[in-house]
């Protein structure tokens, strides 16, 4: 399984670079920026499967404390998409609340209009990359404020810190088969300036293992067995 220094390693081999042509700093931030769109292709690629990086040692999963009479919380801008919303009502059960659109509810009465009274929320509106509304905004009455609001997410990769470089033991958070892929992505642009005979091959090297990574997780189901089904046939 490859880890960030064998990684880093065969980048510079297919640039024949050294650690003085191919500095450390730039050579990070291009695995990170590698990783970053892997992890892209991944989420969008997951079938019933969710996933998430293995380096993380948490859930994707927040919980914030609610006020009363306020619709609007936000959430680290490393979450990518929400999976699930989650509201405690004043019995202390969680329940799943909906997402819902101003253009699918109404053209002419607004959301904020339309839930007006504080209570308890049964659906939610993403209004920005980091930013929630809850309709109606919650009350006291109608829900458990204290730690009562729960969301479900999909992240960004787990990036490398310089740190982690130095000790040269982690390793990307997806199929490792496919691992090396950031070397040949991080290649690339070192390649563009130095040795430009070698980018087409390296780019047609990044979208077979882009083509592998989308194959292995478009069929990953979660907490599904696949069963064996038997199709009958006619003999003459």
């Amino acid at each position: 399984m490859p880890h960030i220094a064998d990684i880093n390693s065969k980048a510079r081999d297919l640039c024949d670079a050294t650690t003085t042509s191919y500095i450390a700093a730039t050579l990070l931030r291009r695995i990170n920026e590698a990783y970053e769109r892997v992890v892209g292709w991944i989420l969008e690629a997951d079938g019933t499967w969710q996933y998430d990086d293995t380096n993380y040692t948490d859930l994707p999963i927040g919980t914030q404390t609610m006020t009363a009479s306020q619709s609007a919380y936000s959430f680290s801008d490393k979450f990518l998409e929400i999976d699930e919303v989650q509201i405690k009502n004043s019995a202390g059960d969680w329940i799943i609340i909906k997402p819902i659109d101003q253009k699918e509810y109404s053209d002419d009465t607004p959301l904020a209009e339309a839930f007006g009274t504080a209570g308890t929320p049964i659906c939610y509106d993403k209004v920005a990359d980091d930013t929630i509304k809850l309709y109606p905004a919650p009350s006291a009455a109608g829900t458990t404020l204290a730690s009562g609001l729960k969301i479900k997410f999909r992240r960004t990769a787990s990036i490398f810190t310089s740190a982690e470089v130095t000790t040269g033991t982690k390793v990307p958070g997806f199929i490792s088969s496919a691992h090396y892929i950031l070397s040949y992505m991080a290649a690339i642009p070192y390649c563009m300036k130095y040795k430009k005979d070698r980018v087409a091959l390296y780019e047609k090297r990044v979208e077979e293992y882009k083509q592998a990574i989308i194959r292995s997780y478009s069929r990953r189901e979660r907490d599904k067995r696949k069963q064996i089904t038997y199709r009958q046939r006619a003999y003459k």
